[in-house]
């Protein structure tokens, strides 16, 4: 208590403020500073760099401070919001010059980082989305909100479809119920930025109210999600935590829209991931995203990236975007003029979005008319075309004449960034402000009007007008012109050799002339005030006007795609068949050095005949760039978007699963072998006909033989089961190739290499057949092995292709019965004479290797499920421990 009273009213204040945001950094303005205290200004200081003081409060204690001058907000706020502070800002709330006692002060914004409004903590081409999670027993709900440019989504789904939404759209912060705190950690990892709220703020009926009070509507039919209660939830939880952090206005948030799992081709994360959509795992590396990004505007940018990881399922649609590409192909002017008037545009979307928040400085209003300008233009080139959907488009495009005009007519053409500068309206618009500006500027020329005047009047020649601070503006008459002074003239002082008067017009004009900077300045913010105000009955059209501009941004991008980097048109079917002819991939492709031309190839998919082709080949030879291009191309055709190759044909395509290489999750605590079982049992479960998968290296996380039988089995099943998916399956297990004798719609291809003397040369073309081969050997020497080490590998592949050549032929690889397979390879392994080397996997004394041969021997895994397969391995594992 005893420091409590010895605190200082100030500090009294700011602890009653810091007790309501105990979690955030309070950033207290004190006159021209903002000030921190305590453990708050120790933060400060270390993130900021900036001096930490001690503060006597007048007594023995002493407090940690810390500030910086108040203009300097911006250049600090980003810093402590991007080191993942909550930063509340503290304002004065009165003028101190007006107050009695302490001026008041309020926390008038809360910044996080799924909240930020601050160009500085925005990335042009990204969205800054504060997602809101709702769990549930059966069904997530989910929702995403950029406050920055007020787009709001919402979508329901399994756990698996919310970790896609959440690893896909990235968003800055995600807030949830406080008592899942530990569970959301486990589903969705601790790679995001969340916060913890309340639990009866997750009640349906109280985010229904919030979300109806919210849009004005009597339902939400309107916007699609009235049957989605956990959505709903998730996107009430993210209304009230922008309330929550002192951010009302929110007009800019005009609707909501669901995102169906239904209407878009599904990838789960590691697809995403695997096909390096958004990015390869390191900072500056290529992906699809990178090599396809050539739009002109934010809005573009930001849109594509949707469209990336949510490509159209919907076959009108594609075909839609597809046309429009050809179309801005063939007209060149309407693709240039479009391009240069959408690139003027700027951040429609941002822009907009400050006038509720009245963020929006008088330079970005002139750039918001300058869009507006530009999208009249864009709309009669629109309405011109001879594109369906391009005339869509423009009809939707709204150039709000009014209001850009009112702008142009009021604001200056070049207005400085701060409203409260001056000098934002022009001369013209207010009678007082033009009078206060005369008065302001012209004041000499109008003291010496004055003084012509009354010279001219009274014949008093010698008359001068000048200032002091006794009584202001005054006439002074020499003595000898004494007796001309008018009567109406007031005698102020008497001088030696002259007599100083004032005049009623002098005394108004003196009173004009003092407060004049304070009224311009008044009457500017004003008018300014009222500007935005007209404004933001244009938000809702001029959102859409920036929708609109990204579609255009995005079709351009890919018509422009198409002329640099000879992309074609796909044709988009109903049937089930994939066939490119001379397919490239989009990645590769562009980042080879100067002069090498890609290998293309031709790849052809169907469930009839050549439903799953089993991939062989060297290491480093392209097996993985064929997997991955095939993707690609289905993906970028369901984009929208023109592909690399000379033609293709893509089948209407529900998913594409992809399990690539044997990536670790160690950090998750989970071993190659089961992540990559995981992946795989996810793709087999949730396959269909319209299904593409692509398989690369399946089974290399554990040994050969086990890795030989998983992938055997899977080939099985996929060729086996009622869906036919579309697979391509990459492996170094050339055993494999036995399966095109067994299962009809199995081929065998490889990727062939050309040998020189002991060297190998990859061709990296595509051809029937299985690859008997590896070249493991030459990677090794490529990759600079130990040339003693090299020669060693050789001769112990010799001998083991010598003792394969010298077996009887009912013994031969491709005719042993697989359930003796593993046996038959550890036979030929025993039998190699290697004194400097011990090759033999299995123990012939252990008790515990005796028990898994034989259990292995009695094992037909011609017959074995993937399930099976998965709990034998199990089995074995429990023996080993």
């Amino acid at each position: 208590m005893a420091k409590a009273a010895s605190e200082t009213p100030l500090m009294q204040q700011h602890r009653a403020i810091k007790q309501k945001y105990p979690d955030a950094v309070l950033l207290f303005r004190v006159g021209d500073f903002y000030e921190t205290f305590g453990e708050d200004a120790i933060v400060a200081s270390q993130v900021l760099g900036i001096t930490l003081t001690k503060r006597n409060n007048g007594a023995a204690s002493s407090s940690e401070l810390a500030g910086f001058p108040h203009h300097a907000l911006d250049t600090y706020l980003h810093k402590l919001v991007k080191a993942g502070y909550r930063v509340a800002i503290c304002d004065q709330l009165e003028d101190p010059k007006q107050a009695k006692g302490i001026v008041k002060r309020g926390v008038t914004e809360m910044v996080t980082p799924g909240v930020a409004t601050n160009d500085k903590l925005l990335e042009h081409n990204s969205n800054n989305f504060l997602a809101g999670v709702h769990f549930n027993d059966n069904v997530l709900g989910i929702a995403f909100l950029d406050i920055s440019t007020g787009e709001f989504f919402a979508a329901e789904g399994n756990q698996e479809y919310i970790d896609k939404l959440l690893q896909s759209l990235k968003p800055a912060e995600v807030v949830f119920q406080r008592s899942y705190q530990k569970h959301f950690k486990e589903v969705f990892g601790t790679r995001f930025y969340t916060y913890t709220l309340e639990s009866w703020i997750f009640d349906e009926a109280f985010a229904t109210e919030s979300l109806l009070k919210h849009f004005q509507t009597h339902s939400l039919k309107g916007f699609g999600i009235e049957n989605m209660p956990a959505a709903i939830v998730a996107a009430g939880s993210v209304l009230h935590y922008l309330k929550d952090t002192e951010h009302p206005n929110l007009q800019h948030i005009t609707s909501i829209q669901r995102i169906e799992k239904e209407d878009y081709l599904w990838m789960d994360r590691f697809t995403i991931r695997n096909l390096e959509l958004l990015g390869n795992g390191t900072e500056h590396g290529n992906n699809l995203l990178k090599v396809l990004d050539n739009t002109v505007s934010p809005m573009g940018a930001r849109l594509l990236k949707r469209w990336t990881i949510l490509p159209l399922k919907d076959v009108k649609k594609i075909n839609e975007r597809l046309d429009l590409v050809e179309y801005f192909i063939k007209d060149v002017d309407a693709r240039k003029q479009l391009h240069h008037f959408i690139k003027q545009c700027g951040d429609v979307e941002r822009l907009v979005s400050k006038i509720p928040m009245k963020k929006i400085n008088p330079r970005e209003v002139i750039q918001l008319a300058k869009g507006l300008h530009q999208t009249e233009l864009i709309r009669q080139i629109a309405l011109a075309s001879g594109n369906e959907y391009l005339k869509r488009l423009g009809d939707a495009l709204n150039p709000c004449n009014y209001i850009l005009e009112k702008i142009n007519k009021e604001i200056v053409e070049a207005p400085p960034v701060a409203a409260n500068k001056g000098g934002v309206v022009r001369d013209g618009i207010h009678a007082e402000l033009d009078d206060l500006r005369k008065i302001a500027s012209g004041g000499k020329e109008y003291l010496i009007s004055i003084q012509q005047r009354e010279a001219e009047k009274t014949g008093i020649s010698s008359l001068k007008i000048a200032f002091n601070n006794v009584f202001g503006y005054y006439l002074e008459v020499t003595n000898s012109h004494k007796n001309k002074v008018p009567a109406e003239w007031m005698r102020k002082q008497t001088l030696a050799n002259a007599e100083r008067y004032i005049t009623p017009e002098l005394k108004e004009y003196e009173e004009k002339i003092t407060g004049a900077e304070d009224k311009i300045l008044a009457i500017e913010l004003e008018l300014y005030d009222k500007l935005l105000l007209e404004l933001q009955d244009y938000i809702a059209p001029i959102q859409v006007n920036g929708n609109v501009l990204a579609i255009m941004d995005c079709l351009l991008c890919f018509a422009d795609n198409a002329l640099h980097y000879n992309y074609k048109k796909p044709e988009i079917h109903d049937g089930l068949e994939l066939q490119l002819i001379k397919s490239r991939h989009p990645v590769i492709e562009r980042n080879l050095p100067v002069g090498e031309a890609y290998i293309d190839n031709d790849i052809s998919l169907n469930p009839a005949e050549q439903q799953v082709i089993i991939l062989t080949g060297p290491n480093m030879s392209g097996k993985s760039a064929i997997l991955r291009q095939t993707a690609l191309i289905t993906l970028m055709a369901h984009m929208g978007s023109f592909v690399p190759a000379d033609a293709a044909r893509v089948p209407l395509t529900d998913k594409i699963f992809t399990r690539v290489g044997a990536s670790d999750n160690l950090s998750g605590g989970e071993s190659t072998f089961m992540v990559e079982m995981n992946e795989t049992a996810s793709i087999i479960n949730n396959v269909s006909q319209r299904s593409l998968i692509l398989l690369d290296e399946i089974g290399r996380g554990t040994s050969t033989y086990d890795g030989i039988s998983i992938a055997w089995s899977i080939v099985e099943y996929l060729h086996g089961s009622h869906t036919t998916a579309k697979t391509l399956f990459a492996t170094h297990y050339h055993e494999l190739n036995e399966l095109e004798n067994k299962l009809p719609r199995v081929k065998n291809y490889h990727v062939t290499n050309k040998e020189v003397g002991n060297k190998i040369i990859f061709l990296r073309k595509l051809a029937p057949g299985g690859s008997t081969h590896s070249f493991g050997i030459h990677v090794a020497k490529m990759a600079g092995m130990p040339p003693s080490l090299i020669d060693r590998a050789n001769e112990i592949l010799k001998q083991l292709e010598d003792k394969h050549v010298d077996e009887p032929a009912e013994h031969s690889a491709t005719e042993v019965p697989a359930a003796g397979k593993q046996q038959h390879l550890q036979n030929k392994i025993q039998k190699l004479h290697a004194p400097q080397m011990q090759l033999s996997i299995f123990d012939a004394h252990s008790e515990t290797f005796d028990q898994i041969r034989t259990m292995l021997e009695s094992t037909d895994i011609n017959r074995l499920t993937p399930v099976e397969a998965l709990l034998k391995l199990n089995e074995i594992k429990g023996l080993l421990k």
